[in-house]
């Protein structure tokens, strides 16, 4: 029975990787179609929501299955709990990616991004997929300290967010009203997407630690320090011997 416990947490694992996997292939399709106009594209990203709403049907149902039936404790219990969260946050990514598909679909055959930003968005758009990308390794790997990097990689798309409000409020603006509101809106659609990743984050590290991440980076501040000090007193030791003690 245990095999096939186990067999059920690494696909249930499994299932959230392919979902991270649909869910940053979309929001690149869609960045795509934003700046192509490219309906086409912006229509396959709108189908693929269809997916993703099969994968998180099948991974919630799988994390109640093991709640249920298998009674997980430990580490696994915390698999289990913070998957289901994780489960959320992806579709919401999805549900993003959605967004900015839809305003290419509404603005075509005109582009919905003036060529005077377009720059930070493509910029944005490239971190947002960096974080895609790392997203998948941190929960393949459940590396803690992997997972701590999607909040500092958010950062940078926060201040581009920041910066697009403003671009947008200056009395210089020369776009339409409309403009200024489909840029904001999608700037805010790529900075939550980027948050949403930075959420999955914290989880990892409480899924694989036990702690929340600020208890966390205290703890590894901590065993840094114990390490510098083992480190002094092994090269007093290597210059004077042990008589040094």
């Amino acid at each position: 029975m245990r095999t096939v416990y186990q067999e059920q947490m690494r696909t249930f694992a499994h299932e959230l990787a392919v979902m991270s996997d649909t869910v940053r292939t979309m929001m690149s399709g869609a960045c795509t179609a934003l700046f192509d106009a490219d309906v086409d594209t912006a229509e396959q990203v709108l189908s693929s929501i269809d997916e993703v709403e099969d994968l998180r049907v099948r991974a919630e149902a799988r994390s109640f299955e093991l709640l249920a039936l298998e009674a997980p404790v430990a580490r696994d219990l915390r698999q289990v709990v913070s998957g289901s969260y994780i489960v959320e946050d992806l579709a919401r990514m999805a549900a993003l990616a959605v967004h900015v598909a839809r305003t290419t679909r509404r603005r075509y055959p005109d582009r919905a991004v003036p060529p005077t930003v377009e720059p930070y968005f493509r910029e944005m758009a490239r971190l947002v997929d960096d974080i895609g990308g790392k997203l998948h390794d941190v929960l393949v790997t459940y590396d803690p300290e992997k997972a701590m990097e999607l909040a500092l990689d958010d950062d940078a798309v926060d201040d581009l967010h920041a910066h697009m409000f403003q671009i947008t409020g200056r009395d210089d603006w020369p776009w339409p009203v409309s403009v200024a509101v489909d840029v904001t809106l999608l700037s805010r659609y790529l900075e939550r997407y980027s948050d949403h990743a930075v959420n999955i984050g914290t989880r990892v590290v409480y899924l694989a630690t036990g702690m929340q991440p600020a208890e966390y980076e205290v703890s590894r501040r901590s065993e840094e320090q114990q390490e510098n000090l083992r480190e002094q007193f092994d090269e007093i030791r290597r210059r004077y011997g042990s008589d040094a003690f």
